[in-house]
């Protein structure tokens, strides 16, 4: 998994915070509030992330509404996993990672981690 462009994250930004189907006009309108956009563009955007497997989306008449497929928060862990697979050692790339972090970031990693121990630990029994 890539990063995503300017564009793209414009467009996603948008779908993900309206959370609900959205055809190409809607997000060019609120585009051209920043910027002079084709809706060409906006259309061919919303298409790659489309074939990209970031949006769905639906016949309406003769366009279509698109929707994300997963959260922002899903594609952010997609794109951790990624850059982990790059690395030689995820251990210490996750280390030094944490080492980034504020200590309510760390207080909210060490929670869902002893979640996750505690979710594998009943899974196993």
């Amino acid at each position: 998994m890539r990063q995503l462009g300017e564009l793209e994250t414009a467009v996603m930004d948008r779908l993900w915070s309206w959370d609900r189907p959205t055809s190409v006009r809607e997000v060019l309108d609120d585009l051209n509030r920043e910027r002079d956009l084709a809706y060409t563009t906006v259309m061919t955007v919303m298409d790659n992330l489309h074939r990209k497997g970031l949006l769905a989306r639906d016949r309406d008449g003769r366009a279509y509404r698109y929707r994300p497929t997963g959260s922002r928060e899903e594609y952010t862990a997609e794109l951790m996993e990624a850059a982990l697979a790059t690395g030689g050692d995820r251990t210490a790339a996750l280390l030094r990672f944490v080492d980034r972090m504020d200590r309510a970031e760390v207080a909210a990693l060490r929670k869902a981690l002893e979640a996750a121990g505690r979710r594998k630990k009943g899974s196993r029994q």
